[in-house]
């Protein structure tokens, strides 16, 4: 069952010469360079939600991990967990939505592995990837390379991924519903790294507040940003004014925060605007001498606060 499995459905839809070869090993003829891989596992709940499901989210996701070190994605493997009993039709529009997800970009699915499991001991289906992509010269993207005055961008408003998945998870009926933002970030940056760029994260589990927090820590800076410079989705806003959430602490999966010179700020703002999924892109702050490790938000009553790391599960299995 499992090879009719493998053959009927994800070949029929990755196939590609280097998977379709059926070794044991994908062989892939690098050039020489610098490689940037990353891997990580996606488990959501539910599988499908406004926006997505964990097919898309698991390529994005990956492509995601790979771009904001301004590396081009080239090869991606995956293996998936499937519970007793799943559906087959859901799951090929899982492997469907991969599918045109990594074809949009150029990526090749070069490998994976299948494994079924008793009922109740998944969770629907689980899928781990492990993305394979090249660095062009000159590219070394680090929270160390940030220097006093560099801008702070975002790309997207925030949270629009775990307020999605929150409100479909538990059924909370808001029409119209909250669409998470799940997208490939690739053809979004990648003209950005022409620019002097120090370095990018997309901000996932901890939202904005955990990758702020992460950068200042890591690069040991401090961190100024304007709230009234945040764009806020005003359907995420209220909804999570509702929930008590707070919106710089849920997860995007279609957006970036990037580092980038004073001098080059506003080119890279209009390279991004002119993208389908910048145009609510933004300068939110700066990088600063004082309270290095910490990030320091102006509010928009014009006080200043510390924005925190995110502590605790805030909304779990958001990928």
């Amino acid at each position: 069952m499992t090879q009719q499995l493998v053959e009927e459905l994800f070949i029929k839809y990755f196939h590609n010469s280097i998977l379709d070869s059926g070794l044991d090993s994908a062989m892939l003829s690098l050039k020489a360079g610098k490689w940037a891989m990353t891997t990580d596992s996606f488990v959501v709940k539910p599988v499908f939600f406004p926006g997505g499901d964990i097919g898309k989210l698991s390529v994005c996701g990956t492509i995601n991990d790979l771009a904001v070190m301004g590396a081009t994605p080239l090869y991606l493997t995956c293996s998936f967990i499937i519970e007793e009993g799943f559906d087959i039709g859901d799951l090929e529009i899982i492997v469907q939505s991969m599918n045109s997800t990594a074809r949009k970009d150029g990526l090749t699915i070069v490998a994976g592995d299948t494994k079924v499991v008793e009922r109740g001991y998944c969770d629907g289906v689980y899928i781990t990837t492990t993305g394979l992509g090249i660095v062009p010269n000159g590219i070394n993207y680090s929270p160390s390379a940030m220097q006093v005055e560099d801008r702070v961008i975002i790309t997207a408003p925030p949270g629009a991924h775990g307020l999605s998945v929150f409100a479909a998870r538990n059924n909370l009926g808001v029409e119209p519903p909250p669409q998470s933002d799940c997208a490939s970030l690739f053809s979004l940056i990648e003209p950005l790294n022409s620019l002097e760029v120090r370095c990018m994260r997309d901000p996932t589990r901890g939202g904005l507040a955990a990758v702020l927090n992460e950068l200042a820590l890591k690069g040991r800076k401090g961190i100024k940003i304007d709230e009234s410079l945040i764009p806020i989705d005003s359907t995420v806003a209220n909804l999570m004014e509702l929930l008590g959430l707070e919106p710089y602490q849920l997860a995007n999966e279609g957006a970036a925060v990037i580092i980038v010179s004073k001098k080059d700020a506003e080119r890279a703002l209009e390279k991004l605007r002119g993208h389908p999924l910048g145009r609510k892109a933004s300068i939110i702050g700066e990088i600063t001498a004082e309270i290095p490790g910490q990030v320091l938000m102006i509010t928009y009553l014009g006080t200043e606060r510390i924005m925190q790391m995110p502590s605790g599960v805030i909304i779990p299995r958001i990928c």
